[in-house]
């Protein structure tokens, strides 16, 4: 916790280069300490547990000489309490999100099988390839979110970060769901068993996608200082959660527990919208965030309903941005720059 505090100095003065080296540093300590802990001195699970924590306290030790000048010994009432106004709804509200991370996994052990459970993962950890993107993103997204003093500037500069975050997301969903069989080769070529997690890789994939969305909605919360409510708003998608997959998975299996964390997530994005709306109005491009969406989303039908082979899959993919055009995604100052890239590389 001390270390975090210290590294989100430098997303906070958005210093990246500081912070990547910092995170770096960790891993590169963590590593080594590790495998001489476990090689050499044969220390096993021991040796893993303090290995990782001897990483991130060296440069937590290291960071706490370098930000000596700015550290001190002061107390403030009124920050703290300011402080306890925001955070204390954010926890009730990180167990919501926490239960419908992993509840699926748990209600597929007690309401299918160890097998199903095990698909199930291999599916969360191909979807998971948007966890990178999504992770890189709400690691700087605050901190230039907040950077932003005025909010009419605010306001349409999250507008347009919507957009393009959906469109990006949409776009790596497709491709993971539409790839999605030749990856569990990839990832288990052996093993027949676990290849039908491809079925399920695109629910969890588009889950993702509306996951980054609450992400954006929940910026005007927080820049708004009203985070009263955000626990309602998870806590009522964990409960979805929760039933959706006491119906669906004694049914369907994983592609029930699939579906419920989709619903869960679909519901958390609208639910964020909604309460983000009611305390900082932003106005998002919701006609193209629609497109977006909706172009990823019917693309994975279509290659789906068809079974398409991994050159049609491609061809697919390649086509996304072609489809936007044909809805008229691109305003038209990105169709000038896009023409303009085009024509100077021929």
């Amino acid at each position: 916790m001390n270390y975090e505090q210290l590294t989100s100095l430098f997303r906070v003065e958005e210093r990246s280069t500081a912070f990547v080296i910092a995170s770096l540093a960790n891993i590169l300590v963590t590593v080594a300490a590790t495998v001489l802990l476990v090689v050499v001195f044969d220390q096993g699970p021991l040796g893993v547990i303090v290995g990782n924590f001897t990483g991130t306290l060296v440069v937590y030790l290291a960071l706490l000489g370098y930000r000596r000048e700015q550290l001190g010994l002061q107390f403030d009432r009124d920050l703290l309490r300011q402080m306890n106004r925001f955070g204390w709804p954010l926890v009730p509200s990180a167990l919501a999100l926490w239960a419908t991370n992993f509840s699926d996994r748990f209600f597929l052990v007690k309401l299918s099988s160890v097998q199903e459970v095990g698909r199930y993962s291999l599916a969360v950890r191909i979807a998971s390839a948007m966890v990178l993107l999504l992770t890189a993103f709400r690691t700087a997204w605050p901190a230039f979110a907040y950077s932003i003093e005025e909010d009419d500037e605010a306001r349409g500069t999250y507008g347009y970060v919507l957009t393009y975050l959906l469109f990006v997301c949409s776009w790596i969903a497709l491709a993971l769901s539409l790839l999605a069989p030749w990856l569990v080769r990839v990832l288990a070529p052996t093993n027949l068993d676990f290849w039908p997690a491809a079925r399920v890789v695109p629910e969890l994939a588009f889950a993702a996608v509306a996951f980054a969305g609450y992400i954006v909605m929940a910026i005007g919360v927080g820049r708004a200082r009203r985070t009263q409510f955000n626990w309602v708003v998870t806590g009522i998608a964990a409960v979805l959660n929760v039933a959706l997959n006491l119906i669906l998975i004694p049914r369907y299996g994983m592609l029930g527990a699939a579906i419920a964390t989709a619903a869960a997530y679909a519901l958390m994005f609208v639910g964020m919208t909604l309460n983000a709306q009611s305390v900082f109005r932003v106005p998002y491009q919701w006609r193209r965030v629609v497109t977006a969406t909706a172009a990823g989303v019917g693309l994975t039908l279509v290659g789906k309903a068809l079974d398409v082979s991994l050159p049609v899959a491609l061809l697919l993919i390649g086509v996304y941005p072609l489809v936007l055009a044909v809805f008229g995604f691109y305003l038209p100052a990105e169709r000038a720059r896009l023409r303009g890239l085009v024509f100077s590389r021929g």
